[in-house]
């Protein structure tokens, strides 16, 4: 692994002490340009690991922390009327940063989760008339509880649909919890964490990945598995061109994650259920989240599709 990837995965170890690859998947969102969605029950880390990325990186940081009565304009931000001029400037909200942590966005309402939907996939804000860009790089990381804890929404397909990855925890090993239970993360390290990477470093790296190889047989197994999802029986909605290209993107992350200039077939294989699962909805679901069954047949499609050697 690059030097420079390393110095930022120790930098979160040092503070998220739990899942490795949670840690390896979030890089990847970094390098790909994507959004990650951190879900799992509270108290595994969640808000850790978003907050140990943000400082691990010298660039701008703000956290939203999504309840239900928080208003669209409380994200996007606002016209407010400047006294002196007798005019009204628009004054940017808290989604104007480079690294936004939306905490527990399935607390708050459908239409304010939308507030996200344009910033997320165009890099921009449109508000009051006019449309303002986004920092360069921008990243949302979102955390959710799941669907059967009270006071929670469901986050609407197209809004799923804009985050590269769907991520879970899990609960940490033992000797994991053990080490949590001496230093205390969240009180102790989180707090002193130093930036380890600048916004031109991070900036680099995202290039690097765009100029990853992506050979053509490789691209046609993309496309080979976007298609047989879209023409599976137990999918209502398979694969849209946006998730092959996410597909495509978290592969050459993760190649430039090992070290490597090109896309293997594994490079494919690792990302399928953390890229895909979400951006499917299976016939026999009421709402998309049923992650299980999700997962379960996207897993038999990779295993259907036969990989280039």
């Amino acid at each position: 692994m690059d030097a420079t990837l390393q110095r930022l995965r120790d930098s979160i170890a040092s503070v998220y002490m739990g899942n490795a690859r949670a840690v390896d998947r979030l890089l990847t969102c970094l390098l790909a340009r994507g959004h990650a969605l951190v879900e799992d029950v509270p108290g595994v880390g969640k808000t850790v690991l978003a907050n140990a990325l943000a400082r691990s990186i010298d660039a701008t940081f703000a956290r939203i922390q999504c309840t239900p009565d928080l208003l669209p304009t409380d994200i996007t931000g606002a016209a407010v009327l400047d006294r002196a001029t007798g005019t009204f400037e628009f004054r940017p909200g808290p989604v104007f940063a480079n690294i936004v942590l939306a905490d527990e966005i399935n607390r708050t309402t459908p239409r304010t989760q939308s507030a996200l939907l344009e910033a997320m996939s165009e890099g921009q804000v449109s508000a009051e008339g006019g449309t303002h860009a986004l920092p360069d790089p921008f990243m949302v990381v979102a955390t959710q509880n799941p669907y059967e804890f009270e006071g929670t929404y469901f986050l609407p397909e197209n809004q799923l649909d804009r985050f590269l990855m769907r991520i879970g925890l899990g609960y940490p090993s033992p000797d994991d919890e053990a080490r949590i239970l001496d230093v205390q993360p969240a009180r102790t390290t989180l707090q002193s964490l130093e930036p380890v990477l600048s916004v031109e470093e991070v900036r680099g790296l995202q290039l690097r990945t765009d100029a990853v190889r992506l050979d053509r047989s490789l691209a046609d197994y993309v496309i080979a598995l976007a298609q047989a999802t879209r023409d599976s029986d137990d999918l209502l909605v398979g694969m849209s061109p946006r998730g092959s290209l996410a597909l495509a993107q978290a592969a050459r992350a993760t190649a430039i994650l090992d070290g490597r200039d090109h896309v293997i077939p594994e490079d494919i294989v690792e990302n399928v259920l953390p890229v895909c699962a979400h951006r499917v909805v299976t016939r026999t679901a009421m709402h998309e989240g049923d992650t299980l069954t999700a997962r379960r047949i996207m897993q038999r499609i990779l295993e259907s599709v036969a990989s280039p050697v």
